[in-house]
């Protein structure tokens, strides 16, 4: 009697990761997990090789294997069982990407992007599959979340995010393999939600900052929130990186975003277990409060972009108006993070991936020669004269547009009032958008040579 009635309420059971039109991460050892009776035996079989796996649940009725994916493809089966049976179909082998961040990742169809509606009589593909991890918060890391699998088309597009949905398209189109997208997004949150809370809370510096951020009823701030119950959840879902695009909320506490950000990064690599690629936009030039306080957090961007394995995309162009805080094309900015990915994390050839970088500056005959990296073959002005490029002298008390000239890959510029330039801004301030970029059309990173204390 005792054994049946084990029998009866010891179901095998699965997160909702793991289920029928799933994504596995190709040509990697990937973990299957669930519960099921303490103690009891668990049996594994993918169609891909045919290939049994057992393990046994521990005393908590927790159970965790690892089976090895071939190369892309698909579809395949899995089949599960210990007391019962479950079957999983259509199940695909490919590449597979977290979509993270605050409105701006998660604004969609029906949140006003203007480009995606032209995706819908094309959107129908089997081989990209879309996993939407709904807005919830936790004081503790969860075990699982409510959520499903669905196969991209015009409905399932319509709530999903357009720049993870124009990151994947562009990936599929090139890397001709299933795409798996996970969805975790949350419009409004800072960087803290979704760090480990006790990151921060041993950290002065850190908890500091977090303590400065205001409550508000729509999002949470409070560190670790949003990671404990959208991101604990799939740490042990094999992916192949992440994608990100937040900030607009760290704009107060942007002194301390650098840190924060890679410290954040750092985090959910150790919760993969893995130095996963991570690429992120830097926020959009925006009408904040004051005049600098976007211009720092972009500066504290650009500086994050030398963390291992990281990279920034910059999209100062594609605003259309500096009072709109989601700019509305999202199909470039998908784009580009796609080919910062196929270039560094697929070794594909892809011209002009990266946005030029400020490198340095010399003074030669009263004027600055300021030297761009990720500028190989040119830079141009998308226009008749620089925008948002000012100068000034060892002093940087008055600001002068700059005149310039450009050879190749450095920009000549002075002023006739400034007699010993020292010190340029570019693209520096709030709502200031420059009009320098490389050959291939990809936009110079906003940057300063100066340090003078800005707010």
């Amino acid at each position: 009697m005792l054994l049946a009635y084990t029998a009866g309420f010891s179901q095998l059971r699965l997160p909702s990761i793991l289920q029928s039109g799933m994504v596995l991460q190709q040509q990697d050892s990937v973990n299957l997990w669930g519960w099921s009776g303490p103690s009891w035996k668990v049996t594994v079989t993918t169609s891909w090789d045919n290939q049994t796996y057992t393990t046994e649940a521990s005393e908590l009725a927790k159970w965790k294997l690892k089976v090895k994916t071939p190369a892309a493809g698909g579809p395949y089966q899995i089949k599960i069982e210990s007391g019962r049976e479950i079957i999983l179909d259509d199940v695909m082998i490919g590449e597979v990407w977290v979509c993270s961040g605050q409105s701006n990742m998660e604004w969609n169809f029906h949140l006003g992007v203007k480009d995606i509606a032209a995706e819908f009589p094309t959107a129908y593909n089997r081989n990209i599959r879309l996993y939407q991890i709904e807005k919830t918060g936790s004081d503790y890391p969860q075990e699982d979340i409510q959520a499903s699998w669905a196969v991209c088309d015009s409905n399932t597009l319509k709530t999903f995010s357009a720049v993870g949905y124009f990151f994947g398209k562009h990936l599929h189109s090139q890397l001709n393999v299933p795409i798996g997208l996970i969805n975790a997004s949350w419009g409004g949150t800072p960087a803290e939600p979704w760090t480990p809370e006790e990151l921060i809370e041993n950290d002065a510096e850190l908890k500091q900052a977090a303590e400065a951020l205001k409550t508000v009823a729509w999002w949470p701030v409070r560190p670790g929130k949003a990671y404990n119950a959208m991101i604990a959840p799939i740490v042990n879902h094999s992916i192949a990186g992440v994608i990100w695009y937040q900030g607009e909320s760290n704009v107060p506490t942007s002194s301390t975003y650098r840190k924060l950000f890679t410290t954040m990064i750092d985090s959910w690599r150790a919760a993969w277990q893995k130095e996963l690629p991570f690429y992120y936009v830097q926020i959009a030039p925006f009408a904040y409060e004051g005049e600098y306080g976007g211009a720092l957090l972009r500066q504290a961007q650009l500086e994050a972009s030398t963390h291992p394995r990281t990279g920034m995309v910059v999209i100062t162009d594609l605003v259309d108006n500096v009072h709109d805080i989601h700019p509305g094309r999202k199909n470039p900015v998908g784009t580009r993070l796609a080919n910062y990915a196929l270039a560094t994390t697929y070794n594909k050839p892809i011209d002009g991936y990266r946005s030029p970088e400020f490198a340095g500056s010399s003074v030669e005959k009263g004027k600055l020669v300021l030297r761009f990296n990720y500028a190989d073959k040119g830079l141009r002005l998308k226009g008749a004269r620089p925008e948002a490029l000012l100068i000034a002298d060892e002093n940087a008390k008055e600001w002068l547009p700059a005149q310039v000239k450009i050879e190749k890959n450095t920009v000549i510029a002075w002023h006739p009032k400034i007699k010993k330039p020292a010190h340029v801004r570019y693209g520096f301030g709030n709502i200031l958008i420059g009009n320098l970029e490389s050959v291939q059309g990809l936009p110079v990173a906003p940057f300063r040579t100066d340090h003078e204390p800005l707010k």
